[in-house]
């Protein structure tokens, strides 16, 4: 009784905390980055690493995560200074654009935390920098296991860099959370693993369906917490972005073009958007659908439902759009002749 007459007396700011939490989610980004990032290519599943690049699914971050994203960018500043104050150079701005490092080939890259030389264990080697932040348990891993084997995408990371830069050497500088420890470890460059990475991603880039994953058991535990797993094991719908439609088709050099609108070009603002052609690339829907034909004249790809029934994603009112389509739940509605008359009268349409 005394506890809770104690915290009867504490007046939590509620209401400013969860006016906080929702300004900190209304200006987070989308989700939809443009690019396979050199921070995600070492991770277990290619699969996943598809999903994200065609957009299938968008992740939404809640405000805690973003709080612990922006809390690993403002590390690097005082990292960066007591690596100056140890006699280190330390570069965080590419000097030919006044930006953040950035490599790759538009589809695929990333943006290096900087380049530093003076270390005092290779005093004349330049190297590439990584700073990271960890909890109690991933510090405790990292060190006693090294960055390769505790943390491969971080080591994967690294190595794209090394790659594109030129250097041979990376500086990975980690930072426990919890009590301010420190681990810094010298990477040297693996130009087997590397040459292995740049083709994995060329892989996922160029690949018009999904490529194999870790596991097709959605017990399985990196499914479990998967960003993709209703797509993937589900009977979710893609996003309807052009990324997941079947007319785009990435080009070298980081451009998407269209087939559904004669080849053109399509700039990331529309990429996002889609358009009212949209078709599901098929296969997405594998898990509750499969393709029994197909019109490319009239724009449509009918399905036959595994419970049971077809359906045309196409337009209205015979069809189903790729947005009805995702903001559905129940596929079985899709074959309900009821809701169809239904729809047929007030050319209604499926909303989230």
């Amino acid at each position: 009784m005394a506890a809770l007459a104690f915290r009867a007396d504490i007046k939590l700011a509620t209401a400013t905390l969860e006016a906080i939490d929702k300004a900190l989610e209304r200006s987070a980004e989308d989700g939809l980055r443009p690019h396979l990032g050199a921070s995600l290519i070492g991770r277990p599943c290619a699969r996943a690493l598809w999903y994200s690049f065609r957009w299938a699914t968008r992740t939404r971050h809640e405000a805690r995560i973003l709080r612990l994203f922006a809390r690993g960018h403002r590390e690097e500043g005082p990292l960066s200074d007591m690596l100056r104050a140890a006699g280190i150079t330390v570069i965080q701005v590419d000097p030919n654009t006044g930006r953040q490092f950035t490599f790759g080939d538009c589809h695929f890259g990333g943006s290096m935390d900087g380049a530093c030389v003076g270390v005092p264990d290779a005093p004349k080697t330049w190297h590439a920098l990584e700073y990271k932040t960890h909890g109690a348990k991933s510090f405790a891993a990292l060190a006693a296991k090294g960055v390769k084997e505790a943390k491969p995408e971080h080591w994967a990371q690294m190595q794209c860099y090394m790659h594109w830069s030129g250097m041979t050497r990376a500086l990975y500088v980690a930072v426990c959370k919890d009590d301010d420890r420190l681990h810094i470890e010298r990477v040297d460059v693996d130009k087997e693993a590397v040459q292995q990475l740049i083709e994995r991603a060329a892989t996922i880039v160029n690949s018009a369906t999904p490529v194999e994953g870790v596991s097709t058991d959605p017990s399985w535990y990196e499914c479990k917490f998967c960003d993709h797993r209703e797509i993937c094991h589900g009977t979710a719908a893609p996003l309807p972005t052009c990324r997941s439609c079947a007319h785009s088709t990435p080009e070298p050099g980081g451009a998407w073009t269209c087939r559904h609108h004669g080849g053109r070009r399509i700039d990331i603002l529309e990429q996002k958007a889609g358009c009212a052609g949209h078709r599901v690339i098929p296969i997405l829907l594998k898990n509750w659908a499969e393709p029994i034909d197909a019109s490319e004249s009239d724009n449509l790809v009918k399905y036959r439902l595994k419970d049971g029934g077809n359906f045309i994603n196409g337009d209205p009112v015979e069809g189903f759009s790729s947005e009805e389509l995702y903001a559905l739940q129940d596929k079985a509605i899709l074959a309900d002749e009821q809701m169809l008359a239904l729809r047929a009268r007030w050319d209604g349409r499926i909303a989230a």
